[in-house]
């Protein structure tokens, strides 16, 4: 039985408390290549391509089954079937069919309660996009996947070859939902398993303190450190989002974090550190000595490029000094202490709460935590083109869930050559969102225009 981890058990709870736990990927291809004679998409054919390529992702074809008290974690358990025409659908976004409505739209599909009698994915083509393009957004529940794994389902029904024809691949049949005695027998043994690790973890206590010894840097970083800094940052959030797409260049991005001894992802929270001062400051708030907490995932996956499955992530704090003007100060003050950062050993988050009480306690405070102002995920995305059923893709943007009282939260993700970003708010708290998203791009213009070489610039 494929219980859910404690990781991935973490991303069910918010769900209860109103914070949405989607994760998704915002596509825009060209279409030309997709369309019949009169412009017309097929969504039969869209789906077509889909079903030969359904069976490589097995979370595809699982609904998640959550037993009663003293059977055990939610498990997934295989679907009596997939029924393509609810879970991939078509959508015309309405005219001018520019990108305000295309957010539009892909925040309307987002906020769509999930059937759980059926797998948790969705897809939807947008087409009336202009110059002949059609958007994919796919959607995820967070117990599926994170941000890497996510990236990973999606290249599943993309190819490097625009000629490339994939044959189907059969999906294998859908075994039996267990009984209730099969159930606690399974939690049974596991609790068992569960006590005797516990047992066996106590003759063997020097080694337990040295592990807790080596992971106290990182745990005292995340809750202990420091309190975040009171801002209008910080609010209870709600069901609805707005979303901002900023676009880069990954070289651009690799050329300043070169020039400084950084990294991109220290080029990508300087940048948020000038979207986030540009917002404050646009709402009238002193920035000055404020360095803000960011939450920032780190994989631990340690699967093949495509090959990451479910939830494993730790989680690293990145103080953004929110109050320093200029863009390559704040890049050498991040740079310098997220190199050691880096080092300190990490737990998956979900390993440091181990049980679905405790979980769910810690999710009844997060309306109300100063662990941190915001979050940001940064996910290595394809670095060549790819292409859906010969029609290239052009662009790629992640979507990042919200949760508690965070009411900013960016996604980074390379594809290609590009490094494109996208900014979540809440809706009701952040209506000023394109000053955020301008902050962003001010800063990564700034920086590209002083670190790189104009001849490179020009490029």
């Amino acid at each position: 039985m494929e219980r859910l981890t404690a990781n991935d058990l973490a991303m069910l709870w918010p769900d209860d408390m109103g914070w949405p736990q989607d994760i998704g990927a915002l596509t825009v291809f060209d279409g030309n290549s997709v369309v019949d004679g009169q412009g017309h998409f097929s969504i039969g054919d869209a789906r077509s391509v889909i079903e030969r390529r359904l069976a490589l992702i097995p979370q595809f074809r699982r609904v998640l089954l959550v037993p009663r008290k003293g059977l055990g974690w939610p498990l997934w358990v295989d679907a009596t079937g997939v029924d393509l025409t609810y879970h991939v659908h078509m959508l015309e976004v309405p005219a001018p069919g520019d990108e305000h409505q295309l957010l539009l739209a892909v925040e309307g599909l987002r906020r769509r309660q999930w059937d759980r009698e059926r797998p948790l994915w969705r897809m939807w083509f947008l087409t009336g996009l202009t110059d002949g393009r059609i958007g994919l957004f796919m959607r995820l529940h967070h117990t599926i996947a994170d941000g890497v794994s996510g990236i990973a389902m999606l290249a599943a029904f993309l190819d490097t070859d625009p000629t490339a024809s994939a044959p189907p691949v059969p999906s294998p049949i859908a075994a039996p939902r267990p009984s209730a005695g099969e159930l606690f027998a399974d939690n049974l043994r596991r609790r068992t398993r569960g006590l005797a690790g516990a047992i066996v973890g106590v003759t063997r206590l020097r080694s337990k303190l040295r592990d807790l010894r080596e992971s106290w840097p990182a745990l005292r970083e995340a809750f202990v450190e420091e309190r975040a800094p009171r801002t209008s940052l910080n609010r209870p959030i709600g069901v609805g989002r707005r979303l901002a797409l900023v676009r880069s260049s990954l070289e651009a991005a690799k050329q300043i974090a070169h020039a400084q001894d950084a990294t991109v992802n220290d080029v990508l929270m300087t940048a948020m550190a000038g979207g986030l001062r540009a917002l404050l400051l646009g709402r009238g708030e002193g920035v000055e000595g404020i360095a803000l907490r960011a939450y920032v995932p780190r994989s631990l996956h340690r699967e093949p490029p495509g090959k990451a499955r479910g939830n494993l992530d730790g989680m690293m704090v990145v103080r953004l000094p929110v109050g320093v003007a200029d863009p390559i100060d704040r890049l050498r003050m991040i740079a310098a202490e997220t190199a050691g950062r880096r080092k300190l050993r990490r737990a998956a988050g979900g390993a440091l709460f181990r049980f679905s009480l405790l979980q769910r306690l810690l999710m009844r405070l997060m309306s109300r935590q100063r662990w941190a102002n915001t979050y940001a995920a940064n996910v290595p995305g394809p670095p060549m083109p790819l292409y859906f059923a010969g029609a290239r893709l052009l662009e790629l943007f992640p979507l990042v869930p919200l949760t508690g009282n965070i009411t900013v939260g960016i996604g980074a993700l390379s594809y290609a050559g590009q490094f494109n970003i996208t900014v979540v708010t809440d809706e009701d708290a952040c209506p000023d969102i394109d000053m955020c998203a301008q902050g962003i791009q001010d800063a990564l213009n700034s920086l590209a225009t002083a670190l790189i070489p104009a001849d490179r610039n020009n490029r």
